[in-house]
This record gives C-alpha cells, structure tokens and sequence, in this order.
C-alpha cells in the first residue's frame, strides 16, 4: 500500500478530518472483533517473535527485526518471515542481506516451511494483527517521532488497534532518542507488566556525505526520521522530496528528480529502503545514507527476550 500520511493524524489534539471520519472507525473494530474469536495455533518444535506495530508504519519494525536475528542466529538457527506485499520487496531484500527470510503470501505457511526446514526460532517482521498464530513474544514497535500520533484508529488517526491493547503485549520498543515520559507513564497504566526499550539509528557511513549539499528523498512511513537523521549528523539538505510509504519510483520520477538537482547544483541523497526501489539502471549518481540500529540496554533486553525461548 503506498501511504502518504496525513499530517492530522499526529496532531496532538481532535482535527475536523478526525472527527468526521470517527465513525468509520467502527468498520475496523468490527474486523478486530471478528480476530477476536480466531483461535491462535501454538507452534511447540519452534519458538517465535513477533515484532509488530499499532501505528501504521514508520516505527522501525524491520531493522528491530534485523537487530534481534543478528543477536540470536550464531545460538539458534534463525528465519525472519514477513509477508510476501509486492510494495514491501524494499524491506526483503534489505533482510535478505544478513538472513534466511522466508515471505510467503500466508505467514502461516512460512513457519511450517520454516519448521520442515528445521529452523528453532522465527521472527515475524509485522503480524501482530494476525491471529492465527499464537507467538512466544510480542513486541511492539513506536518511533519517539509520532508515538501514537492522536491515538484515534484508522481512518481518523493512525492506530491499527486501541492502544489499550498493549495490555496484550510483553514489550514495547520506542525508536528514537526523545523519549516521551508522560507517553511511558500512559503505557504503564494500561499495562503495568510491559517491558519497554529504546534504540537509535546510527549511520555507519555519514562521513561521507559531509562536503557537498544534497536533494534529499524518500517513501518511508515517516519521512521525519531520515529528514532528522541528516540533521543529526550535520549533512546538508537545501531540497527535499517526500513520496508515499514503500513508493515504486519510475523512470519518469527519478528524471525529475535528477533534473532538479542538477538545476540546484546539489547531489542526490536517499535513504537504503528507497534505493532498493529504484529500477538498477536508474541508481546512478544516487547515494544513500545507511543506518543500523543501536539498541539501548543490549544486556537487558538479550535477557529479556531470552527468557521467552
């Protein structure tokens, strides 16, 4: 799904947008309400993660993903599983890199591939939402950036589900380095048993960046965190561009945008998802910053984590 979101659904307080489409709201409970009597399958020759989001993209679920497989592959014979969105190939391939990922259209039929292939842990990139599957941990992923945005369900604001049902959940995992302390107050209250862990994105190649000035683009849930990670490491960016979540760029796209850099004078920057996207005959001249993710706490949250396999 290629999503450009609406900027009313972060705003700290009730907007016109929000409050006429509340009511459609209601369509999604109802789907809730009918998972709701799925029975989840628990899976016992295999233990399982799954680290998902309430809030519509942007929250850093796949390079949390990443960073528990790269924790725990060298001690268990690891898969990531996602589910096979052709818009979603972007975030394969960048898994593809470090794991064995398995990204068949129904998750559930990856992790029996993934059990007939003798695998002792899986860990899902997104499935919270699906019931079938009765998970060992489940983590749930927010960016410092939106936290929960207007805390409204779609269409009216970002939420997939009530933020109440963090009561549901083991963990949360806030992406980003201006932790909300009145948010984690809120997640306390609704569950006071919740773990909750913090990491930051750290570019591993941003010296080289530092000369010149830059177009910056990119089609990521929130296009803040690559607007901000350029300003973290003092990269200069005089034009920026902003396409829909996991956007297919075109011929005719990446045209322009060389065109309007070259009449700035400027180099061309993008993000390492957004480069995935662009069609290999059409990468050259575009460079992308490349950013891992640094968990907080690694000794806790190894800990924490491996009390569930």
């Amino acid at each position: 799904m290629n999503l450009l979101k609406p900027k009313f659904w972060d705003k700290q307080h009730l907007t016109f947008q929000s409050i006429i489409l509340y009511p459609l709201t209601y369509i999604l409970d109802l789907r809730n309400l009918i998972k709701f009597f799925i029975k989840p399958k628990k899976y016992s020759n295999i233990k399982t993660i799954c680290v998902g989001n309430i809030y519509l993209g942007g929250t850093g679920k796949t390079p949390l993903t990443d960073a528990i497989a790269k924790i725990f592959k060298n001690k268990l014979k690891t898969v990531i599983i996602k589910k096979g969105y052709p818009s979603h190939l972007d975030e394969i391939k960048l898994l593809k890199k470090n794991n064995e990922v398995f990204f068949n259209k129904d998750r559930e039929k990856s992790l029996k591939d993934a059990i007939a292939n003798k695998f002792e842990l899986a860990i899902f990139d997104d499935g919270l939402q699906d019931k079938k599957i009765k998970y060992n941990l489940k983590l749930v992923c927010f960016s410092s950036l939106s936290l929960a945005g207007n805390q409204m369900r779609l269409p009216a604001g970002p939420l997939r589900e009530r933020l109440d049902n963090l009561k549901k959940y083991d963990a949360v995992f806030i992406n980003g380095t201006n932790i909300n302390k009145k948010f984690l107050k809120k997640i306390k209250i609704i569950n006071p048993n919740i773990s909750i862990f913090n990491g930051e994105y750290i570019s591993t190649n941003y010296i080289k960046f530092k000369k010149n000035d830059y177009l910056a683009f990119s089609g990521i849930g929130n296009p803040n965190s690559f607007k901000n990670t350029l300003k973290k490491y003092r990269i200069k960016n005089k034009y920026n561009l902003v396409y829909p979540d996991h956007y297919n760029y075109s011929k005719i796209d990446i045209k322009k945008i060389k065109e309007i850099a070259k009449a700035e004078k400027l180099k061309i920057l993008t993000t390492e998802k957004d480069f995935y996207r662009i069609p290999i005959k059409l990468r050259r001249n575009i460079n992308f910053i490349k950013i891992n993710l640094k968990v907080k706490k690694l000794k806790k949250f190894k800990q924490f984590i491996s009390k569930y396999l």
